[in-house]
């Protein structure tokens, strides 16, 4: 964050014309410093109910036996609708406390850098829904897209994350690698599990339910401390 002040400020002295823009990014930068902790108490509830959807959500996907690479899609895509719209509301209730506006310049800035990682999200979703129609009819195709897509979610939902990190505290960046890092390593721990559709339902309800809930924890005993002292 220091460093980039630092290049914000020679900016701002080496390029007069573009002066507004410098100022513009110095006091998003400026706002992200004074606001961090405030940021560190909003997310803390929301990855807590993001880990709750998504260990339920794993339990309930196998046992419905939620098995096709379609199906599959859509129930994950139907399960992160929930926690989407109640992150959106808390975050949306502490900008009313805080008394700023939702889509703020940060929050423009944070959406912009995860932007590349949800397209390349949906699109990989999207061909593998569209491959799922013909050429994954046969039992080993599916059995590998089960495998493959949520390993490939995880790593760039670390990359979103990672990228966020940024513009926050530096423990979201932390975060992001040890998703990224261990999302790769999934790849090889999938591969050895016998059931496609219970490695794929298991990785998701690890990362998006035990790991987020894990974070989230800590996020809320670590605030507590620091509200204590």
């Amino acid at each position: 964050m220091i460093f980039l002040l630092t290049r914000m400020l020679c900016i701002a002295k080496f390029m007069p014309m573009q002066s507004d823009w410098a100022a513009e990014h110095l006091q998003v930068i400026r706002t992200l410093m004074e606001r961090s902790a405030i940021y560190r108490r909003a997310l803390a509830p929301v990855m807590l109910v993001t880990g709750g959807f998504g260990i339920a959500a794993a339990i309930g996907g196998i046992i419905a036996g939620v098995e096709s690479p379609r199906a599959f899609i859509a129930y994950w895509l139907a399960v992160s609708i929930a926690p989407l719209v109640t992150a959106l509301l808390l975050v949306r209730r502490q900008a009313l406390r805080a008394s700023e506006a939702f889509w703020s310049p940060p929050t423009r800035r944070v959406a912009q850098a995860v932007l590349p990682c949800l397209v390349s999200a949906i699109v990989v979703s999207a061909a593998v829904w569209s491959l799922a129609r013909g050429n994954l009819g046969s039992q080993h195709a599916d059995a590998l897209a089960l495998r493959l897509l949520p390993l490939v979610w995880i790593v760039l939902y670390g990359c979103a994350s990672h990228a966020a990190g940024f513009f926050m505290r530096r423990g979201i960046r932390l975060f992001g690698w040890i998703t990224i890092i261990g999302g790769l390593g999934a790849f090889f721990v999938a591969a050895s599990i016998s059931q496609a559709a219970l490695a794929g339902h298991g990785v998701m309800g690890f990362f998006f339910g035990v790991l987020h809930l894990a974070y989230g924890i800590y996020l809320l005993f670590t605030e507590r401390r620091t509200n204590a002292t």
